[in-house]
């Protein structure tokens, strides 16, 4: 297949020597099991975002009042973030994270700490579907730069409670800093042509990667929603309808990732994950990725991907036929993180089975389609059926590949 650029649906064009499907010898039910990963993402892992105990919203609203200390904050927060490494390693995730506990977004809270970003209200507001409004916004009122060390330490206190859990890191992709606002929410003053934004933006992830590998992570995960909404239409018109300019905004995308994920050190693993809305248990996009699925897979530099995959929204498994064989993972999301039902064993195993049509067994891996909290107001089901979901991702997994 041959990238031909994107003008709304990135076309894709035949190429001589790619065959549809890859040659499958073994089915889930019959195949030998595999030996344990070495390196993330593990058999069984989860996207990141975990639904935030009482006493940790409690504790957040006194804050917001006034009522409470950054600091006494600060103190909860470490008390919940220990539980809930606890409770991870007790369902058998081998990758722990902090949950996103000390963000109210996120995506917000990492690139406001980025020179140049800001929060804000705007009057007019990203809507969910279900006429669910998102609260804030993003714009850029000066020169982006990386010149604090924004979740570095967030990142070492997981590390220092881990044990010998891998502490997996998310922050958003810089997608996020220009796809909602675009053009408009930019300083036209600070940044008269976009090019130079983009070069900043990328210049400053760069940085933000290097500064969490010379801290110590090994498991980077890069959010990037975007370029699953570049698989809907409609997300395309909207951009279309306010101006922007989307001849090759996948390439764009692409290319300030691969930047990114230059300053990271040879032992890191990249992950994305790429989802097409979480909040409230609301969604934004559809489509599947067979628009964008050749540059995702061959010209960004990721390790592995965390791909929504469960309600038809995300299309079929066909697109995985362009992952490089014998490479990179992808984590199949067929475990729903918006309701409470409990997944059949025999469904997901059946639609691993589907996949491996496409891709080897021992390049896929199992987790939640998104995190449970992509706000700190989380999805609409219980803590325990959160638990109960990350159980099964693990349940299946031994089941499928003989071990997490």
């Amino acid at each position: 297949m041959r990238y031909m650029g994107f003008d709304g649906a990135c076309a894709l064009q035949e190429s001589e020597g790619v065959t549809g499907r890859s040659a499958m010898p073994e089915t889930v039910s019959s195949a030998t099991k595999l030996s344990p990963r070495i390196r993330p993402p593990f058999r069984a892992d989860h996207v990141g975002s975990l639904l935030r105990p009482r006493e940790l919203q409690d504790a957040r609203t006194a804050w917001k009042s006034g009522a409470m200390s950054r600091e006494a904050l600060r103190s909860v927060e470490d008390r919940c973030i220990e539980a809930a490494i606890r409770r991870q390693q007790e369902v058998g995730l081998r990758a722990v994270t902090d949950g996103e506990y000390r963000r109210a977004y996120w995506h917000y809270d990492f690139v406001a700490g980025l020179d140049g970003v800001e929060i804000y209200e705007p009057e007019q507001k990203i809507q969910f579907k279900g006429n669910v409004p998102l609260p804030h916004a993003l714009r850029v009122t000066g020169p982006i730069r990386w010149s604090k060390p924004v979740m570095i330490d967030d990142y070492r206190f997981v590390a220092g409670h881990a044990g010998s859990a891998v502490t997996k890191q998310t922050i958003p992709s810089p997608s996020v800093v220009h796809f909602r606002g675009g053009r408009r929410a930019i300083d036209a003053s600070t940044y008269p042509e976009m090019d130079g934004f983009f070069a900043d933006l990328a210049a400053a992830y760069r940085d933000a990667v290097g500064a969490f590998a010379a801290a110590g992570c090994r498991y980077l995960q890069l959010d990037e929603v975007n370029i699953a909404y570049l698989c809907d239409p409609e997300q395309i018109a909207s951009l279309k309808a306010r101006g922007e300019h989307v001849e090759n905004l996948l390439g764009i995308y692409g290319d300030m990732l691969n930047t990114a994920i230059s300053g990271r050190s040879p032992d890191m693993t990249i992950s994305m994950h790429l989802c097409r809305g979480n909040f409230r248990s609301t969604w934004v996009a559809s489509g599947g990725y067979e628009p964008v699925a050749e540059v995702l897979f061959n010209q960004i530099n990721a390790d592995a991907y965390f791909m929504e995959y469960d309600t038809d929204r995300a299309g079929g498994f066909e697109p995985l036929r362009f992952v490089p064989r014998g490479e990179k993972v992808v984590v199949l999301g067929l475990v729903t993180s918006k309701t409470g039902e409990l997944e059949s064993k025999d469904e997901l195993k059946r639609r691993i089975d589907e996949a491996t049509k496409y891709l080897p067994l021992e390049q896929l891996a199992l987790s939640p389609q998104c995190g449970f909290a992509s706000t700190e107001q989380g999805n609409l089901l219980s803590e325990e059926q959160q638990w109960a979901k990350l159980r099964l991702c693990v349940e299946v997994a031994r089941e499928v590949w003989g071990g997490v």
